[in-house]
């Protein structure tokens, strides 16, 4: 592991707070294992994993739930254990809704691959797929998840209401993370990540990676966020590798609950 304490230490001022670098890993599964495996290798030369965030999918694409008292479960535990904080990421993360609006509708299409599964969901059913997915990984690691994280990043109204509902301790989209038990807003800009899933948006992403971490650089939080698809782009892994090196030159690599406190409720059965 690289000690980049020293120097993320060296950044700070006594005078300002903290420069904090938060970093998580994506669509955690059991089909994704392998490739949550290398990321999580990958990031470790950065930092302890205790300091990555693990965003879990409880039955991706409805063809692999996590069983408790499975293999993974026993791993996803023993991550948890060993203190990994374990956000829920959504329940399919797929999309299955019919979006009315041409707003819903663009995001639907341009900003995810047919994951954005809370954008068209309305209150009821979002909110039932929250409250599922947090027992079933709160039964399965034993504690209380950090939070709920849309797939794609994407919320519609009613998933937003739903938050309220189950008072998760922090949500997070693309430009800030907050409480949905008290509306603070935790920390304030846009997530660092890569596509892999056309050569265009390989491109896209790499200069992206290249321009963002400038920008991240002069605030108090940067955030990266990484998928089990960028293990299968070199290009990707190594974009990953500099943008991490380079951020945590300035922020202290961190973890969530690091973050100003915010009140959390139980989500109510």
């Amino acid at each position: 592991m690289r000690n980049t304490s020293s120097l993320s230490r060296g950044a700070q001022s006594s005078k300002e707070p903290t420069r904090r670098l938060l970093l998580s890993i994506h669509d955690v599964g059991p089909r994704s294992e392998g490739a949550v495996d290398r990321l999580r290798d990958h990031l470790g030369q950065h930092t302890s994993l205790d300091r990555v965030a693990l965003l879990v999918v409880p039955n991706h694409g409805g063809e692999a739930p996590i069983q408790p008292g499975s293999p993974f479960a026993t791993r996803l535990r023993e991550w948890s254990d060993r203190g990994a904080e374990v956000f829920v990421h959504g329940w399919f993360h797929r999309d299955s809704t019919r979006h009315r609006t041409p707003t819903a509708r663009f995001k639907a299409q341009y900003m995810t691959a047919g994951e954005g599964e809370f954008l068209g969901l309305d209150r009821a059913c979002a909110r039932a797929l929250m409250r599922d997915g947090k027992k079933l990984i709160e039964d399965v690691t034993g504690r209380a998840v950090a939070g709920f994280i849309a797939p794609a990043w994407l919320y519609g109204p009613g998933a937003l209401d739903a938050l309220a509902d189950c008072g998760f301790m922090m949500a997070e989209d693309h430009w800030k993370v907050w409480s949905p038990a008290t509306g603070q807003i935790l920390a304030e800009s846009p997530v660092l990540t890569w596509a892999s899933r056309s050569r265009a948006r390989i491109a896209s992403s790499l200069l992206a990676a290249r321009l963002l971490p400038t920008l991240l650089q002069a605030m108090h939080v940067a955030r990266v966020g990484v998928h089990p698809g960028d293990t299968t782009v070199p290009a990707i892994m190594s974009s990953i590798d500099h943008a991490v090196a380079r951020l945590s030159r300035s922020h202290r690599i961190s973890r969530y609950a690091e973050l100003p406190a915010s009140e959390a409720f139980a989500c109510a059965s």
